[in-house]
C-alpha cells in the first residue's frame, strides 16, 4: 500500500477506549498528562493525542482492579522531562527502566490503572 503524498503512512489508530468509574475525573487526569479535550459529556469523553488519535473514556460496567495495566502506553519525546513534570504534579512516577528500544516509567492513573510512559521510537520518516 502506498504512503500519503506527504510521506506519512496511510493509516493511523483512530480511537482507543478506556473504561473508568468516573469519566470526569479520568478526563482531568488525561488533560493533565497532555491530552487535548475534544468532548466531555456525562457518559463519554474524547481526548486527542498527538497525531490525531482519540482516547474515548467511558463508564465501566464493573470495578477496575487496582494495578490493572492500561490497554495502551503513552509515548513522549523527552522521557526525563516528562518524568520530572509528572513528579512535580504529584503523580509519583516509578523509577526509570530501560531496554534496547525504550526507556519508561509508570504512573498511577484513574481507578488505579498503571499507565506506562515510554520514550519515543519514531523513525526519521514523516509520521
Amino acid at each position: 500500500m502506498a504512503t500519503n503524498m506527504d510521506g506519512r503512512p496511510p493509516v493511523a489508530i483512530g480511537h482507543v477506549s478506556l473504561t473508568v468509574s468516573d469519566v470526569g475525573q479520568a478526563t482531568r487526569f488525561f488533560e493533565t498528562v497532555g491530552m487535548r479535550l475534544i468532548h466531555l459529556g456525562e457518559t463519554v469523553a474524547v481526548l486527542q493525542l498527538r497525531g490525531g488519535t482519540h482516547l474515548v473514556v467511558k463508564p465501566a460496567d464493573r470495578p477496575i482492579a487496582p494495578g490493572s495495566k492500561a490497554p495502551f502506553d503513552l509515548m513522549v519525546d523527552d522521557i526525563e522531562a516528562a518524568r520530572k513534570d509528572y513528579a512535580a504534579l504529584g503523580m509519583e512516577p516509578s523509577t526509570m527502566e530501560a531496554s534496547r528500544v525504550h526507556e519508561w516509567f509508570t504512573v498511577r492513573g484513574p481507578d488505579g490503572y498503571e499507565i506506562t510512559i515510554t520514550s519515543s521510537h519514531a523513525s526519521d520518516q514523516p509520521i
